[in-house]
């Protein structure tokens, strides 16, 4: 993903989450995110830029049957046929806001494997901030992840929902190679001939995803990782797992929030 503010047909602008003991996490993501000599992330969980891109909110009444996952908003051409198209091919709509003359506004989905999204129009390029496209700003969603048992199923549900294009990747070693799938985006520029940037990965629960939940991943950058790792721990959150470089520091890890939720930081 090279930059996260673009007007793209499958396009990953933001994401929320709904959640109980809200200060608890408000401090949590506070602390865990905000480390570095220049943090990329605020306290209000706004990046450093001050533009809303996670929104941690109260969970109130309204929002009470959400599930506890981080919940990416994908723009779509069409809210209504997508969601139409996700309850044919066994997913449920768990929220579907529509205006007074019953035209669809936004929707959050469930996908069959239990994973939830939200789905949001085209944002419009000239309501999005600008900026060098090849320069991600700082404190951006930089990847999206989903594993899953059966791969190929999410992926062609996603295809039909969202309109992503699959590309295989290899994975495995000899004798159990597969393939897991980066998921191209639609057009970003107006010119129609979609630009095909991989925005999600769906992967099969095998290999380096073992033992991941069936959610959407969030990959958020930090300003120093091995930091933001200790406030994890120390803030009540726990480090499923983590990757290292040759000279074995850390540069990803997936963690799980105090109230069990699921996210990945990567270093800056």
């Amino acid at each position: 993903m090279t930059h996260p503010f673009v007007s793209r047909l499958g396009g990953v602008l933001s994401a929320d989450i709904a959640v109980p003991e809200h200060a608890r996490e408000q401090q949590f993501y506070a602390r865990v995110l905000g480390t570095g000599d220049a943090p990329l992330w605020r306290d209000d969980l706004m990046n450093n830029h001050g533009t809303p891109i996670i929104g941690l909110g109260a969970q109130t009444p309204e929002y009470a049957a959400l599930p506890m996952q981080w919940m990416p908003h994908i723009q779509v051409a069409d809210i209504a046929a997508s969601v139409a198209r996700a309850v044919a091919l066994g997913g449920q709509a768990l929220m579907h806001d529509k205006d007074d003359a019953g035209r669809s506004q936004w929707a959050v989905l469930q996908g069959p494997d239990g994973e939830a999204f939200g789905l949001i129009p085209q944002v419009p390029a000239a309501a999005l901030p600008s900026g060098d496209a090849a320069v991600p700003p700082l404190g951006h969603i930089a990847w999206l992840d989903l594993t899953v048992e059966d791969a190929e199923a999410s992926r062609d549900f996603y295809g039909e929902v969202i309109g992503w294009t699959p590309e295989a990747v290899t994975m495995g070693g000899a004798g159990e190679a597969y393939a897991d799938y980066n998921m191209l985006a639609g057009d970003g520029d107006g010119d129609g001939d979609g630009d095909g940037e991989a925005v999600a990965g769906i992967c099969h629960a095998r290999g380096p995803n073992t033992g991941l939940p069936a959610v959407w991943m969030l990959v958020l950058p930090v300003g120093d990782l091995v930091e933001s790792l200790a406030h994890v721990r120390s803030e009540g959150g726990t480090v499923i797992k983590e990757d290292h470089n040759a000279a074995g520091e850390p540069t990803g890890a997936v963690i799980r929030d105090p109230l069990g939720v699921h996210l990945a930081l990567a270093a800056e």
